[in-house]
């Protein structure tokens, strides 16, 4: 049963997941696990004859970060590759772990890549390596999400706690206020619309994770799994709350109060840029996402601001993330613990965290970020001067209870982008997408040597 789940991990690993951070340039090659730096290392080791620790991550100011980390250790010294941006370096990473070499010892890996990895084998827990003495710097909700079971199989860094960025000059135009609940979304969305109003938001078949995270705000937990469960998933996503969510994104569809447009293509930032929408729901790395593609430029400077997610009940509210990274130590590492030590330990000073935010690279979930001054009181420049991080951001990171991801997560998000554009194209209601996507879903999990359980 084993190897059937590692050979499904490994076909489904290349499939479409969360948005990936941006990418710098790198040779993308394997760096040797353990011992001396090699041509592969993209940055300087400069205390040469310490023990090197190999790693690879994408983040734009990964180099600065490596040489923060090894300006401060005399004990260890990071080897750092760019391997690529998220998909480029899983696929990089698998055929390593496939192999049985050519892995780094530490991965940069997003919060649902995991359980796909874990149940090969191929990442080490932390519960023993350090997690202890840095437990109280993260939530819970950011400790869930990077583990499988009862194991720690990733050193949090960032995250994408969601807000609903919106156009004040749409909103003020039209005469509405941001939404606090569902219900008053869709009424506005159809205020707006009456009045000759652009649509309010895009419900993109190609954004399967974002589609997760509101059915999580619902109430829904679509998948439960722990390992020592012995190979059991549970898979409930036709449940009521899963039902509801898609119902109520089907009838704004067909009553065109959203768009159903790819995400992240140029098509749609032209349309943000011409405010053909009043609402981006997205996550808080979003902003240094939109100025990078050119949003918050020109006419539309300065229309920007963010408020709180709507809500199914605004006396029980639920905080969801869209997105966010970790370190993982590899069952590659030569020394687990020193590797370990660099999982923790990189990314996680303090000018390394503050340049990070500073530029919009990531939204931080160190509490000793969340809770500085500093970081709540930030005017962000892409709101005009919004204190977004006190006013949304952060509220939404430390209300956030995690997410459980599983070992055929990548397959599920095929099957579910599948259904929205069904749901998108008029060929299913919400109920019908659920129902076909519980049946795709609970079929694939069962070939692959699974029990489930509905």
């Amino acid at each position: 049963m084993k190897t059937r789940i590692v050979l499904a991990a490994i076909t489904t690993l290349a499939l479409a997941g969360a948005l990936a951070a941006c990418s710098v340039g790198g040779d993308g090659g394997a760096s040797t696990g353990g011992g001396n730096a090699d041509a592969n290392c993209s940055n300087t080791i400069k205390k040469k004859d310490a023990p090197i620790v190999t790693l690879w991550a994408w983040y734009p100011n990964s180099e600065a970060v490596v040489d923060n980390f090894n300006e401060a250790h005399d004990d260890v010294q990071v080897c750092w590759t760019n391997a690529g941006a998220g998909g480029a370096e899983y696929d990089k990473f698998q055929t390593a772990v496939s192999a049985g070499s050519g892995a780094p010892d530490v991965v940069m890996v997003e919060a649902d890549r995991i359980a796909p990895f874990q149940v090969q084998d191929a990442l080490v827990d932390l519960k023993d390596l350090g997690y202890q003495d840095v437990k109280d710097n993260f939530s819970d909700g950011a400790w869930k999400d990077v583990s499988v079971g009862d194991g720690v199989y990733g050193a949090p860094i960032d995250g994408g706690p969601m807000g609903m960025i919106y156009r004040k000059d749409v909103f003020d135009k039209y005469g509405v206020t941001p939404p606090t609940t569902w219900q008053e979304f869709e009424t506005t969305a159809q205020k707006v619309k009456d009045a000759g109003g652009p649509v309010f938001a895009s419900f993109a078949a190609n954004q399967p994770a974002e589609v997760t995270a509101l059915m999580y705000q619902n109430g829904a937990q679509p998948f439960t799994y722990d390992p020592s469960d012995k190979g059991e998933i549970g898979i409930k996503l036709n449940s009521a709350e899963v039902k509801e969510v898609l119902d109520y994104w089907a009838g704004l569809v067909q009553k065109g109060l959203v768009g159903t447009e790819d995400q992240f293509t140029p098509e749609y930032i032209s349309a943000v840029i011409a405010g053909d929408y009043a609402t981006y729901l997205s996550a808080a790395w979003a902003p240094g996402y939109l100025q990078g593609a050119g949003v918050g430029e020109g006419a539309d400077a300065g229309v920007w601001a963010t408020a709180p997610m709507p809500q199914w009940d605004t006396a029980n509210p639920v905080a969801i993330n869209w997105g966010g990274s970790a370190f993982s130590v590899t069952k590659q590492a030569k020394d687990p613990e020193l590797a370990a030590k660099v999982a923790f330990g990189v990314y996680a000073d303090k000018k390394s965290l503050d340049e990070g935010w500073q530029n919009q690279i990531i939204f931080p979930l160190n509490q000793d970020v969340l809770k500085s001054d500093e970081f709540q009181n930030y005017e962000v420049p892409f709101f005009g001067g919004q204190q977004a991080n006190k006013e949304v951001y952060v509220p939404a990171a430390n209300a956030y209870k995690g997410m459980t991801y599983t070992p055929i997560g990548q397959y599920y998000y095929s099957a579910l982008t599948k259904q929205i554009a069904a749901i998108n194209e008029g060929k299913a209601t919400g109920s019908e997408a659920a129902d076909a996507l519980q049946k795709d879903v609970v079929a694939y999990a069962k070939e692959q040597g699974f029990t489930v359980k509905e």
